[in-house]
């Protein structure tokens, strides 16, 4: 193998196919990776070296997020809509996109285990707040149908709906997915008329907005994004959708 110039970039060339094979593979995967604009985790560093790295998808981020500021701290539970006991000694946060298909990850394979196991037992509260990304175009909306769900008490089947229907609102033109919403209400036992008002007088955007803000000032750059506040001033944050055991090991670790 030989280093070569073109101009200003540096070539490999090789005689071995394989050699070239292998390196226009890897080009590929990298592109695809930032392309996407994706979180990836990495295998564990063995013998010194580091080990093969998987790229596993686990949340999903603006094309440029803006990066934190270096001093950021731990969100607040806000004014967000809560799962559980008040008293519950750890707070889990979740800053969600209805439409972010990690976030649909975490509520089908997480969210459950995490309610009965911490928020049904009093240890755990969970708190929602809003972080639709910008180029999800219906999840403004989505979160604003959410809240105004909220008002009457059904925020939590409104939040089921949206998740379990994802594949099938999230295509959608505008018009047609608040349609669906419209119906998710409906089917949910809501007022109509009250949520019909609420909805599309858009009265919930500012408070989606202030936990956008508030979530980027924290150090939330993608969704789902987590902060986990226990005892003593204990805080995590998680980003993307981690298995439950990562969230079992932050709990049990601020609950001792």
């Amino acid at each position: 193998m030989a280093l070569s110039t073109n101009g200003n970039s540096p070539v490999v060339s090789s005689s071995n196919p394989w050699f070239a094979s292998t390196v226009g593979l890897a080009g590929l995967i990298v592109g695809f990776v930032l392309a996407n604009g994706m979180h990836t985790t990495l295998s564990p560093t063995f013998g010194g070296a580091a080990a093969p790295a998987a790229v596993v998808p686990t949340a999903q981020q603006p094309a440029a997020p803006t990066p934190p500021p270096s001093t950021a701290q731990p969100a607040t539970a806000g004014d967000g809509p809560v799962l559980g006991k008040a008293s519950a000694p750890v707070t889990l946060i979740e800053f969600t996109d209805f439409q972010c298909p990690f976030c649909a990850r975490h509520f089908t394979q997480t969210f459950d285990q995490i309610k009965q196991n911490y928020v049904d037992t009093g240890k755990v509260k969970y708190v929602i707040r809003f972080f639709p990304l910008g180029f999800h175009p219906n999840s403004e909306k989505a979160s604003e149908a959410a809240l105004c769900a909220n008002d009457q008490g059904k925020f939590w089947d409104m939040h089921a709906a949206l998740f379990k229907n994802q594949d099938t609102w999230s295509p959608l033109p505008a018009a047609a997915a608040a349609d669906a919403f419209k119906k998710y209400a409906a089917d949910s036992g809501l007022n109509t008329a009250k949520f019909n008002a609420c909805f599309d007088g858009g009265t919930k955007a500012p408070m989606i907005a202030k936990d956008t803000a508030d979530g980027s000032a924290s150090g939330i750059d993608g969704t789902p994004g987590f902060w986990i506040l226990g005892p003593n001033d204990q805080h995590q944050q998680v980003k993307g959708a981690f298995p439950y055991a990562t969230f079992q090991t932050a709990f049990d670790g601020m609950l001792k």
